[in-house]
């Protein structure tokens, strides 16, 4: 419902509307007045289901108010006021739909209630609205208005005035009658000239929409935190602190706090002990806008341990919220780690995925370049670089701190070209003197290379490779598989003779890839 978004019924009821109007020309079918009267009747038993809804919320406000008028007397007070402002207009409209239903025999008879007289006798009177028409668009107006005056300038409202602001401005609609500009009256618009049950649905929806409105504003107050807000037993402690690390003689101020921080949530009573050594108030804590500030030495370098218990009254009852929080300190930082993240060298011509930290220090307050080569941040710490030329890369990294900055000496990689890639058929590597095939699979076989025992993912393509069988010319191949003339040749080989798979060209984007050696089948067929 907030921001304007139609719910399924609504898609539905709008649909129904759409197929009235096809059917005007038409002699009306009975089905249809019954589907809008069974449309009604979904409406009217959802209505009561979220005004009980609506009730229960309202009374268990009332209730956390009374309890504690601090936290919660303000949206109580707003919260009246929406279920006031909407219950009005409900109201107004449940008395015009009496009307509706009191002007035919039977309001369950759906079937007879086809004629359009009741209604514009009641809202108009030639091309003029009766003050009763007026009457109806000046009630929606006045809740708009209530509404926007309750809920204005609070930013998590906003699309429930939305909704609000569209669904019930009373404003003249434009219809799409081609006419550029021209504008039809709210009521002429959709209740002037139709059945009697289509209006009756109409209204009833409009207090539908009420209904879900005044439901989902109210949820908005009340449901998650509102309800963790109402029982001390459903708070835990949280460890603030100013900065990222504390080094060996700053002061720590961090601070303990509830998971809601408010200045009247103050604990009636604090324990707490630090590396089990008491806490002193006025000395070591102060209680501060509903905070536990701390002002302790942060010790030395090492893990810490806050504990105790912050104690509460409620209803009379004492309330006790463990603490048990840890805090580090580290040595100040003088020198960066920096990692290649699979080994001590760097390859040219590829991405190499390279690590930067420095204790302490965020990523965010990092900074690192590199020579003769661009670094580029991936995310984080990690990073990426891909050396073209020389044979060092050198690394240099700064980091912030509480607004100093801290020099790293220069990290030096070397850079190395690719290995050799070694000859594949079929996937095979040569282990022995020839890899023995069935002259059909060679055909067939793709040519291929690989990088043995290397720690990046990269595949060569082969792009050209000859051929040769004994006592034949060779035959020079576009491609990693046999053509139709390199096939030729291949039948005129006997069994058992070696063919030679030799000049295999093969690329990685961007390299200049190694020769590879030759390598050899044997035909067993």
């Amino acid at each position: 419902m907030a921001g304007g978004k139609e719910t399924p019924r609504q898609r539905m009821i709008n649909l129904m509307y759409l197929v009235f109007i096809a059917m005007l020309a038409l002699n009306m079918s009975k089905e249809v007045l019954s589907a809008f009267g069974t449309i009604n009747e979904s409406l009217e038993e959802s209505n009561e289901n979220f005004e009980s809804k609506n009730d229960q919320a309202l009374q268990g406000l009332k209730i956390k108010a009374e309890e504690s008028p601090e936290q919660f007397e303000e949206v109580k007070v707003m919260a009246e006021n929406v279920s006031a402002a909407t219950s009005e207009l409900f109201n107004y409209f449940a008395e015009i739909k009496d009307g509706m239903y009191n002007s035919v025999d039977d309001p369950k008879d759906y079937e007879t209630m086809d004629k359009s007289s009741y209604v514009n006798e009641l809202f108009v009177k030639g091309e003029k609205l009766k003050p009763e028409g007026e009457q109806f668009l000046a009630n929606m107006r006045s809740y708009k208005d209530k509404m926007n005056e309750i809920l204005g300038g609070k930013s998590k409202y906003e699309g429930f005035l939305a909704t609000i602001n569209e669904r019930f401005s009373a404003d003249d609609v434009s219809p799409d009658s081609g006419v550029k500009g021209a504008k039809v009256n709210y009521i002429r618009h959709h209740f002037v000239g139709y059945p009697l049950i289509s209006s009756i649905t109409k209204i009833t929806n409009l207090q539908h929409d009420l209904k879900v409105l005044e439901n989902e504003i109210l949820s908005s107050m009340l449901s998650g935190q509102l309800t963790q807000m109402a029982s001390m037993e459903n708070y835990t402690t949280l460890l603030q602190q100013d900065r990222s690390a504390y080094y060996q003689g700053n002061v720590f101020d961090g601070s303990i706090v509830l998971g809601r921080t408010d200045e009247n949530t103050v604990p009636n009573e604090v324990e707490l002990t630090l590396d089990g050594r008491k806490l002193t108030k006025g000395q070591d804590f102060k209680v501060e806008g509903g905070q536990v500030k701390l002002n302790v030495n942060a010790g030395s370098a090492g893990d810490h341990k806050i504990k105790g218990t912050l104690t509460f009254l409620q209803e009379g009852k004492e309330i006790e919220v463990p603490v048990d929080k840890s805090y580090s300190v580290i040595p100040k930082p003088n020198q960066a780690i920096v990692s290649a993240d699979k080994m001590n060298v760097v390859y040219r011509g590829i991405k190499n995925p390279i690590t930067v930290s420095m204790p302490g220090v965020p990523s965010n307050k990092i900074s690192a370049s590199a020579t003769p080569a661009n670094l580029k941040q991936i995310s984080g710490t990690s990073y990426e670089v891909v050396p073209t030329t020389g044979t060092e890369l050198k690394i240099n990294v700064t980091g912030e701190i509480d607004g100093d900055r801290i020099s790293s000496p220069p990290v030096t990689f070397r850079i190395k070209s690719l290995p050799r890639p070694t000859p594949t058929v079929r996937g095979q590597i040569q282990e022995g003197a020839a890899i023995k095939m069935p002259r059909n699979a060679l055909a067939v076989s793709p040519i291929g290379a690989t990088f043995e025992n290397f720690d990046f993912d990269i595949t060569p393509q082969v792009k050209r490779f000859t051929i040769s069988i004994p006592g034949q010319p060779s035959v020079v191949v576009n491609g990693d598989r046999l053509d139709q003339k390199a096939k030729g040749l291949l039948d005129l080989a006997k069994t058992g003779d070696i063919v030679q798979i030799f000049d295999i060209k093969a690329d990685v984007p961007g390299v200049n890839v190694k020769n590879m050696p030759a390598i050899l089948v044997q035909l067993t067929n």
